[in-house]
């Protein structure tokens, strides 16, 4: 992806992303097990700590094991040689997998997901794009939080989500978001577009205005999406 440097005041993020504790560590965001190998050059990192930064592993693994089996539609089946090895070193979280599909009388596969651990990671990524693209850090829980497949998408839920929105206040100056927007925006708007960490594989979007908006798809087939209200509560 193209690596933009930020000149937004440094003092905006102090501290870990997720607590705003010490920061004994770097996290990427998105994380690598969302991503295929060859990785994508100049991957977004940002300072957290070593608790938090080690608190979301078991979660982003199950995430990632989860869209895949979703995806494809079995445990079995899976493509990614990333999940392959996960399912062997762990055969637990392949079974428990295995477990939660089911099928409809339709003949639709279906994952029951543990949606507690789903938008813990989907919080997470946001918050990390918030503060890589628009240099605001996001300490507290999101006032909406809202995932689902793609292709469960009316299209005119799905054409609004794919577009980015027209906002009237510009970003943080200096940041990654702002600097997009001069080489990107038509004049008389503003209006931030996707950023494309790997093809096919990772894409969000990161919005400021009255709330901060940020949406994310993981492998074009699960689509996330949380807004803060008060980014100063």
């Amino acid at each position: 992806m193209d690596q933009i440097r930020s000149y937004a005041d440094e003092r905006l993020i102090v501290g870990c992303i997720h607590c705003a504790g010490r920061t004994e560590t770097r996290d990427h965001v998105p994380s690598r097990i969302l991503l295929d190998e060859p990785y994508p050059e100049n991957l977004p990192v940002l300072p957290s700590c070593a608790e938090c930064n080690t608190s979301f592993s078991l979660d982003e693994e199950y995430f990632a094991c989860l869209v895949e089996c979703a995806r494809v539609g079995s445990v079995e089946a899976v493509e990614r040689p990333k999940i392959k090895r996960i399912f062997a070193y762990s055969p637990m979280l392949a079974a428990r997998l295995h477990q939660a599909r089911t099928t409809t009388l339709f003949g639709d596969v279906i994952f029951s997901a543990e949606n507690e651990r789903v938008r813990n990671v989907v919080v997470k990524l946001a918050r990390g794009h918030a503060a890589f693209e628009l240099s605001q850090p996001l300490h507290h829980v999101p006032d909406s939080i809202r995932v689902a497949p793609l292709c469960t998408m009316q299209d005119d839920a799905r054409n609004y989500f794919d577009t980015p929105p027209d906002v009237n206040i510009w970003p943080e100056v200096g940041s990654r978001a702002m600097q997009r927007l001069i080489v990107s925006s038509t004049p008389g708007t503003v209006c931030p577009g996707w950023v494309i960490v790997q093809h096919n594989r990772y894409r969000y979007l990161a919005v400021a205005e009255h709330s901060i908006l940020i949406r994310i798809v993981v492998s074009e087939y699960l689509a996330g999406e949380a807004v803060w209200n008060d980014p100063y509560p």
